[in-house]
């Protein structure tokens, strides 16, 4: 792995933990709060309601600077926001806290990915992009359990100590390894990045976001009592089961960089086929719990084989001004995850059975196979279009 790219996955290990860790620890921060389970909750509502609103406002404010000192940034907002969440006093300011640090969340991505391409070869791009993100993979497998556990130990509030500390060796990893003058900004500035905000590509790339992953969080959402009520695993193995999602999602990155650089779109149509597919095998198969677990694991590899594509996708569409459009499509992701949870529970509250929920995600994943589809479709008409004379 470059180095650069190595301060990059760093600091996304560090983004990883502090997004994620938060529901292990609700028991603990609600009754050292005094507020209810589902209140402590809403922190991370609070959080991902952050990465949506501050992405474009983040990247708007940085459009003009240049990208190093941005990243190095970025890192120690994550810093300060984290020592704010581990001395907060009362439950609002750990809310304010953990919002003003997902600002730097979609921003962070959104850039570093742009950065991430830049420092490698053009058919390298998916895969640097996908060493970047192995960070936040691998924070669900490391990250999240040991910051669990050792908040379990020590109180809620060690834990975001911790990630502070983690935090501050990527600002130093960014700050030495990341060169000066890498992927500077387009001489555009923000007119520049706007304007490539009309191209249907860049939509249409972030609208399979938004749909690959509400189609996976309409299901996974509700996953424990699934995997409970259905499969008939006791609460204690669905925690190793949710560890075999990690590792899923951190085999899924590495493939999804690899093919991505071969062959993008058939790579991101013929993975969002496999999760359709994989979600009827769901609904049908799920009592089985051998079934299920593998399927817990294929569905974190799946979603995440999408990842790195859909991110270059995106920096290509949008190369006259990629830097926007990177952030943005970070916040599409965040919407796909609220907008599935959503679209879950309310199929739920309408009658669907936990064993047939696999079948809603099964038809998010089709309908972003067909947007996939289409704008397949307009990058061939585009080829055959004959080029204005000069």
């Amino acid at each position: 792995m470059p180095l650069p790219i190595l301060a990059l996955a760093i600091a996304s290990f560090c983004i990883g933990t502090t997004e994620f860790v938060i529901m292990g620890l609700l028991p603990e921060v609600a009754a050292d709060l005094g507020v209810s389970i589902p209140s402590a909750g809403l922190l991370v509502t609070g959080y991902a309601l952050g990465v949506v609103f501050g992405a474009p406002i983040v990247a708007m404010a940085t459009a003009r600077m240049s990208r190093k000192p941005v990243l190095v940034g970025l890192a120690a907002l994550f810093v300060i926001g984290n020592l704010f969440c581990a001395i907060a006093p009362n439950y609002w300011l750990l809310m304010a806290a953990r919002v003003f640090t997902a600002f730097g969340h979609g921003a962070f991505f959104g850039i570093g990915s742009v950065v991430a391409a830049s420092l490698v070869p053009r058919n390298k791009r998916a895969s640097a992009i996908a060493l970047m993100f192995a960070g936040l993979t691998l924070s669900n497998i490391l990250g999240v359990p040991a910051g669990t556990a050792l908040g379990e130990a020590f109180g809620w509030r060690a834990t975001f100590l911790a990630v502070v500390g983690i935090g501050l060796i990527s600002v130093a990893a960014i700050a030495w390894l990341v060169p000066s003058d890498v992927a500077e900004p387009s001489g555009g500035g923000l007119v520049g990045e706007l304007r490539v905000l009309g191209k249907l590509q860049v939509w249409l790339a972030m609208l399979i976001a938004s749909l690959a992953s509400a189609s996976l969080f309409a299901v996974f959402t509700y996953i424990k009592p699934y995997l409970t009520d259905v499969s008939g695993l006791s609460t204690a193995t669905v925690t190793w089961v949710l560890l075999l999602f990690g590792a899923g999602m951190t085999i899924g990155n590495i493939i999804g960089g690899r093919l991505a650089d071969w062959k993008l779109m058939p790579t991101v149509i013929a993975t969002l086929l496999a999760m359709a597919l994989l979600f009827v095998v769901f609904a049908k198969l799920g009592a089985i719990a051998a079934v299920a677990v593998a399927i817990v694991f294929l569905g974190g590899m799946l979603i995440f084989i999408v990842v790195p594509p859909l991110q270059i996708r995106v920096v290509e569409a949008a190369a006259e001004g990629p830097n926007l459009a990177a952030t943005l499509n970070q916040g599409a992701f965040n919407v796909g995850n609220a907008g599935g949870a959503w679209i879950g529970g309310l199929a739920i509250s309408w009658g669907v059975s936990y064993g047939n929920l696999p079948l809603v995600g099964a038809a998010l994943a089709l309908l972003a196979v067909a947007v996939a589809v289409l704008s397949q479709s307009l990058d061939r008409r585009a080829i055959l279009e004959p080029q204005p004379a000069e």
